[in-house]
């Protein structure tokens, strides 16, 4: 039998682009640094997947990759409760990756919604490549490969998710059933009689080859209302819908997670593409001289002038920041024009730079002690591989690719 997914293992990754800033914090950093004493969590730097996008100059990776896992220890990632690791430390997310491609149906990466997207997005990069087509099964793999139960998303990751999802159903269907289970599950397609046998037919393949979900409903209405069967094979028709058997990668859910909204400086989402981010282990006088010439209402041009919250990035920064008396004072002073904006600052800079200081005071010891970094990950990478061999020990047997 194969080993159960961990009940509360979470599995979560970050492409090392260079020093992380407040987006990235506020947006996924934060909800690891709370997730890790909840859960048993394995977070990694996914330099794979970087090159998937920046393949033609690596000269600066290696940098990245420390720059961000110094990022996660100063922003709170305990080593000593959650595993810390670089992709590309554990080949296994590279082998089980390989062997899933070769089940997967090229029309699933097709219609993953943020395909066809960022090669809109990054028209000035050559994407006609079979690793940037293949990424989101590259995640799968990630996730599959320490059958992860749970995976923390925001609403545009959801899909990927649920690719991941598609190939553990796929894979199980394949590789994890009962001996001639496929045998015994066609003999009960047949008893279903004529018609029924027919449309089951047609609705398994749509939901196999499509992932459409109401072609799958409609099938289990149709055996669940047959009394022409037996018992087992009506399990057997339901699991040979789906896939089941034994399961051997069991599909992971979505945690999914508010992130709130973090504006740039310049009032657009803050990203290091536009240059408007403000970064986690800034000089603090840095970050003073950005927040006081942050963009604010467009409307409100003199200081006698009335504001609108509502339009203004500096209200998005205190729904982050402050608290509801903070927010309150803000909202009036801005409305009746009875605060300026370096004012309505004020409060907000006082707490970003408070923020800040703390994550540069604990990056230190780890800046200056690279060391410390390397066997922070080199001890991640040991336990990541452990768990990861366990299951493509039981993917490459279910798939007759070891002599036992």
């Amino acid at each position: 039998m194969s080993s159960p997914a961990p009940a509360r293992r979470v599995l979560s990754g970050m492409r090392p682009t260079g020093r992380l800033h407040l987006g990235n914090y506020h947006g996924a950093l934060r909800n690891w640094v709370e997730l890790q004493y909840q859960y048993e969590c394995y977070f990694f730097v996914a330099d794979w997947h970087m090159l998937t996008t920046g393949y033609e100059d690596t000269s600066h990776l290696q940098e990245h990759i420390r720059d961000v896992l110094i990022d996660w220890l100063a922003a709170g990632l305990n080593p000593g409760v959650a595993t810390l690791f670089i992709q590309s430390h554990v080949p296994e997310h590279a082998e089980l990756h390989l062997l899933l491609s070769m089940i997967t149906p090229l029309g699933w990466l097709e219609r993953v919604p943020s395909y066809k997207d960022q090669q809109e997005q990054l028209k000035e990069k050559d994407l006609a490549t079979y690793g940037f087509l293949g990424y989101p099964l590259l995640q799968a793999a990630d996730i599959l490969v320490y059958r992860a139960a749970y995976v923390p998303v925001g609403e545009d990751q959801v899909a990927h998710v649920e690719l991941t999802r598609e190939t553990a159903r796929r894979f199980n269907h394949l590789y994890g059933r009962e001996p001639d289970f496929e045998a015994k599950a066609e003999r009960a397609v047949k008893s279903l009689g004529g018609r029924n046998t027919t449309t089951y037919k047609q609705l398994r393949r749509k939901f196999q080859e499509a992932g459409d979900t109401e072609a799958l409903q409609r099938a289990q209405a149709l055996v669940q209302s047959n009394n022409r069967i037996t018992v087992a094979d009506r399990e057997r028709l339901l699991g040979y819908l789906e896939g089941t058997g034994v399961t051997i990668l069991p599909e992971p859910q979505v945690l999914l997670t508010q992130t709130p909204k973090v504006p740039g400086l310049d009032g657009r989402k803050m990203s290091k593409s536009y240059g408007n981010t403000i970064g986690l282990r800034e000089e603090p006088d840095e970050v003073v001289k950005k927040l006081r010439a942050m963009q604010t209402d467009p409307a409100r041009v003199r200081r006698t002038d009335p504001g609108d919250p509502e339009k203004c990035p500096v209200f998005d920064l205190h729904r982050v920041y402050s608290d509801e008396a903070v927010r309150s004072w803000a909202v009036a002073g801005c409305r009746s024009a009875g605060i300026g904006c370096l004012e309505c600052k004020a409060p907000l800079i006082e707490k970003v730079v408070e923020e800040i200081k703390g994550m540069r005071k604990r990056a230190q010891e780890f800046e200056e002690n690279p060391e410390l970094v390397r066997g922070i990950v080199a001890e991640g990478a040991d336990k990541a591989r452990e768990v990861a061999r366990a299951t493509l020990d039981e993917v490459r047997g279910a798939m007759h690719l070891r002599a036992d």
